[in-house]
């Protein structure tokens, strides 16, 4: 996740004005990416892997908080925490495979070669892989352990089969748009250096996906593996009728609506 310097200027703040500039942000992001397509394989690997467990406190805290309010209210009550994972993750600078759907694309877009795709490639690979072992090691905790009480455990399980609902084209298309605001995050991320301001901007971006059924590729495969590990669906439904899907509707909608237009808006001058 990048942070931002001023326009790639090592400064606090933006060379003109009060905000920093799309061009600004951009540089921010770019400067970030290129080194962390530089970052040794095993490093990116471990990072990823222990975001692939962190973000699983999304749905965790979102079946606590389920217990403290009626049925009517659950959903908007699970909005509110769901982005707690996002919050650790991002803060905590691991590597999240849907905020790569803009960072190591925008080295592409801007000078386009065989290398940086090739590095691009490596970074999806690795930080992808390193997810999906960090997911199911997740769910496989909390579905065989009593590490939760009893209601927070059966709230979850109402949880995860309702991630599972819909055909491969609605899972598709539903992460698309979450895949949209997970790459918008990391955009948003990139435009401050203020943590508190950071967050704000994690939860503004990352509630939606709850409250409105959007499809993350990563958290939501916590819930669906938390689902196929407590014997309420197959592995195979859990891996093909959710998590490929929504890794598919992440990529298109982080690099098509966020890395692609942004970088859009800045080409002519960067050229």
């Amino acid at each position: 996740m990048a942070t931002a310097k001023g326009g790639g200027t090592g400064t606090a703040g933006p060379e003109s004005g009060t905000r920093l500039s799309a061009e600004e942000i951009h540089a921010n992001v770019l400067a970030q990416a290129e080194d962390e397509m530089k970052r040794p394989a095993f490093d990116l690997f471990w990072s990823a892997v222990t975001a692939g467990l962190t973000i699983g406190w999304s749905f965790v805290g979102g079946a606590y908080v389920s217990t403290l309010v009626g049925p009517e209210h659950r959903k908007a009550a699970q909005a509110v925490l769901y982005p707690l994972g996002f919050i650790l993750v991002i803060i905590g600078r691991s590597q999240l495979f849907t905020e790569n759907t803009l960072e190591p694309v925008i080295p592409v877009l801007d000078h386009p070669t065989g290398e940086k795709l090739g590095k691009m490639l490596r970074l999806w690979g690795l930080v992808l892989l390193g997810n999906m072992l960090g997911a199911p090691a997740f769910a496989l905790l909390f579905a065989h352990t009593n590490v939760v009480a009893a209601d927070v455990s059966a709230q979850m399980r109402e949880m995860s089969v309702s991630s599972l609902e819909g055909a491969f084209g609605s899972q598709f298309y539903h992460a698309i748009f979450a895949g949209w605001l997970i790459a918008l995050t990391a955009w948003l991320v990139s435009a401050t250096s203020f943590t508190g301001a950071q967050i704000a901007l994690i939860w503004l971006t990352t509630a939606p996906i709850a409250a409105l059924e959007f499809r993350h590729s990563i958290a939501g495969s916590v819930e669906a593996f938390f689902a196929a590990s407590s014997g309420l669906t197959t592995w195979a439904a859990a891996i093909g009728g959710f998590t490929v899907p929504a890794i598919l509707g992440n990529v298109v909608g982080g690099v098509i609506f966020v890395a692609m237009l942004n970088h859009g808006q800045v080409a002519g001058k960067r050229s």
